[in-house]
């Protein structure tokens, strides 16, 4: 797979305009981890959609995957599982 980053969802469009900026810290609660490839071109802008097909315009970029999981440990409770089986796939 090529380049992916890891996306936060937020339960209204508005929250992730005013949620922290990558990484973690104190502001909107996240709703669902996704990860999305790259757009065409860039290494760390997120392209159109999800791997589970959501629009990324309104979520906020989290950064590049962990590691192994890909998303944050303290995050398990909150990744989408569609995403999550598209990514063991690869």
């Amino acid at each position: 797979m090529s380049v992916i980053i890891v996306m936060h969802e937020f339960d209204t469009p508005s929250q992730a305009r005013t949620a922290p900026g990558p990484g973690h810290g104190a502001g909107a609660p996240v709703r669902r981890v996704h990860v999305a490839p790259a757009a065409p071109g860039t290494t760390d802008e997120p392209g159109p959609r999800t791997l589970c097909g959501k629009d990324t315009f309104a979520m906020r970029a989290a950064g590049p995957p962990a590691g192994s999981p890909w998303y944050p440990p303290e995050e398990a409770a909150l990744v989408c599982p569609s995403c999550d089986a598209a990514m063991d796939e690869d």
